[in-house]
């Protein structure tokens, strides 16, 4: 049993002097996330445009149609074809009054900030099930992907607890911060971003995704509504990009040597 004791403790000594005399390196490494989809069939993608709502203070169809065309520049190896912003609520207004017969009255489109929610805007939403006309559109623009969709951008209240920092002096003089609660009333915006991909030689839907992000500020805080879009576009476009091609999130790992 002494043996034993003395070989442990001796094993134990042996690896906390190794532990001193260690070196620790910090590598960085880069972690490959795949494609949701699969889009090797496809030379071109067609970022076509969005039925869009919420505010008059932000046109989300041209917006995002710009934004998303200028990120798929940089990150992509799809060519970006380059054509004006398809008005896709009156192609669906249009094909309403069609179905609805020729004696029907034509109807003034709406303002996008009568639109309060995604189901104010699911009337409309019929335009993406229209395959001849994708299929019109992917022959027009050499069979692309075709990216459309619904954008949402609605503004939003919101009042109750927050926690936030506090810097206080202490008796001694010396300084330091305390979270304190308070009731705040506050208020930002809520994006809400419906991506339908079309393929365009067929006129097809293949994929589709929802996504959601909000952003509050103080109410003493005059953040311009196109500013807020953006932030809210910071957080959705990294999403939106894994959907077409592969991801590298980057990271680090330590080493002993």
């Amino acid at each position: 049993m002494t043996g034993r004791l003395s070989l442990k403790l001796l094993s134990l000594v042996l690896l906390a002097g190794a532990a001193g005399c260690a070196s620790f390196y910090e590598i960085p490494i880069e972690t490959p996330i795949a494609a949701k989809l699969d889009v090797s069939a496809f030379q071109r993608v067609f970022i076509a445009g969005f039925l869009s709502g919420g505010t008059d203070d932000v046109d989300g169809n041209v917006e995002t149609v710009r934004l998303l065309r200028s990120q798929l520049r940089m990150k992509s190896n799809l060519r970006i074809v380059d054509a004006d912003v398809l008005p896709l609520m009156d192609v669906a207004m249009n094909a309403q009054g069609q179905a609805a017969g020729p004696g029907a009255e034509p109807r003034e489109e709406p303002k996008p900030s009568s639109f309060k929610s995604e189901k104010d805007l699911e009337p409309y939403e019929h335009i993406f099930a229209d395959a001849d006309y994708w299929k019109h559109i992917g022959e027009e623009y050499q069979n692309p992907l075709i990216v459309t969709g619904t954008v949402l951008f609605t503004p939003h209240s919101q009042s109750g607890m927050v926690q936030r920092e506090q810097e206080v002096i202490d008796a001694l003089g010396r300084r330091r911060v305390e979270p304190v609660r308070e009731y705040m009333e506050r208020k930002g915006f809520i994006l809400q971003e419906k991506f339908i991909f079309i393929d365009g030689r067929s006129g097809t839907q293949i994929y589709s995704e929802a996504l959601r992000e909000e952003r509050l500020y103080n109410q003493n805080d005059n953040t311009p509504a196109l500013s807020s879009y953006f932030e809210l576009m910071d957080e959705i476009i990294p999403r939106f990009l894994s959907t077409l091609s592969t991801q590298r999130v980057r990271g680090s790992r330590v080493l002993i040597k």
